[in-house]
């Protein structure tokens, strides 16, 4: 069945949500200014927003110590690639589209940066050598060039109290094991076994 309220233009958005003023505008930029690259410096966490060349989407989650992504001038940054689980959505993406989004965040700072522009892949293992991290150069590096830069407010982050630990409620533990057994019919061993190989790595492969 159809909604029959789905928007379909920008003139009915726009009668919505109405339009952007002049300074919320302005406040986009083409680089990255003095203001951006202190928040680069003290960023531990981004997400990545990437897409095929068909249009179908992933955001992948990458963070480090404070000031991981690597700044090589005003219209380009780095971000280190670590070990991960392999499916590398992101990276065959970037292989077809090279568009990407990326909001990066501070704990207990309610705004956020976003950048968007366009990414490429490279194994310069000087520049590997360079985004080390925990004795181990990275696995490859995602530099992204920027086409716009701006800071979002805090308005999400002061509704969801994210940063609020007080608001926060009793922790969620996600089982990888559980989730695999259920789908796979296994044994509650298996759960097990798998959970214990999953925090193995955790603290061997970061």
């Amino acid at each position: 069945m159809s909604d029959p309220h789905v928007i379909q233009s920008e003139a009915e958005l726009r009668e919505l949500i109405g339009d952007p003023s002049p300074t919320t505008e302005a406040k986009v930029e083409d680089h990255l200014d003095a203001f951006a690259r202190d928040f680069l410096a003290r960023c531990p966490f981004l997400v990545l927003g990437t897409a095929d060349a068909e249009g179908a989407l992933d955001a992948s989650p990458k963070g480090d110590a404070p000031g991981f992504v690597l700044v090589e001038d005003d219209q380009t940054i780095v971000i280190p690639d670590r070990p991960g689980n392999k499916l590398a959505y992101g990276h065959l993406n970037l292989l077809r589209n090279p568009r990407v989004g990326v909001l990066f965040m501070i704990p207990g700072t309610p705004e956020t940066l976003r950048i968007n522009g366009r990414a490429e892949l490279t194994r310069d293992p000087e520049l590997l050598e360079r985004l080390a991290a925990r004795g181990r150069p990275a696995v490859l590096a995602i530099r992204v060039r920027v086409d716009q830069c701006f800071f979002h407010c805090a308005k999400a982050f002061l509704r969801s109290n994210l940063w609020k630990p007080e608001k926060w409620g009793e922790p969620h533990r996600v089982s990888f094991g559980e989730i695999f057994a259920a789908r796979t019919g296994s044994e509650a061993s298996v759960a097990r076994a798998y959970d214990e190989a999953i925090e193995k790595n955790y603290a061997e492969e970061l």
